[in-house]
């Protein structure tokens, strides 16, 4: 996909400072420091729009970047990190959660996981959330030039059997480094964007009759 443009929007922390602008959204959850903010800066290919950092959880808000003034990426806080206050892991849990149940222009959470590590517990949770609500998924195996390439598919059976994926949901195998999955990453998001401007499409139409 080429990027005509990308930029930062907003750091938000409360409903009424989400863009209203109703493009649709896909949100980035994963662990602290498992390459969110890596994998935004190559999906968009800028450096450092999306600013990284070696201290997990410094990302305490959803972050909003607009790309091709057309669809955003939200990136979530990391959770799990120890060094967070059981406030603000509560605090963060319940915006995330508002966010998942009422965010009306959401149209998928991609959730990122080290392709090199099993999923945490945390990773399990907010699966098990997903599939619960029925908030379409997909499970984005990222670093995966950490590994050699004989081993993805090892890890990656073993990253899904731990999750219980379902067979209906989507994977991307994933590099911030080589670009490993960028294309497919955003030909997802462009097809699940055209799937849901169809069933609008189809929905106006019935109640247009």
């Amino acid at each position: 996909m080429k990027i005509m443009n990308a930029e930062f929007i907003i750091s938000a922390v409360r409903p009424d400072q989400y863009p209203d602008d109703a493009l649709p959204e896909f949100a980035l959850a994963g662990r602290s420091n498992v390459g969110k903010s890596s994998l935004i800066n190559r999906m968009i290919n800028r450096k450092n729009l999306a600013r990284t950092s070696s201290q997990p959880g410094k990302t305490q808000q959803l972050n909003y970047y607009r790309v091709n003034d057309s669809v955003y990426l939200v990136d979530f806080p990391g959770y799990g990190y120890a060094k967070v206050s059981k406030v603000q892991r509560q605090q963060f849990g319940t915006m995330i959660e508002t966010f998942l149940s009422d965010r009306e222009p959401l149209r998928m959470v991609l959730l990122i996981v080290d392709i090199r590590h099993a999923p945490s517990k945390d990773d399990i949770l907010m699966y098990d959330w997903l599939k619960h609500y029925e908030i379409p998924v997909c499970v984005v195996t990222t670093k995966a030039d950490k590994v050699p390439k004989s081993q993805w598919p090892k890890q990656v059976k073993m990253i899904k059997q731990e999750l219980s994926f379902h067979p209906e949901d989507r994977h991307v195998l994933f590099s911030s480094e080589t670009g490993l999955g960028r294309e497919e990453l955003w030909d997802l998001i462009n097809e699940v964007i055209e799937q849901t401007n169809e069933e609008a499409e189809e929905t106006e139409e019935v109640s247009i009759e």
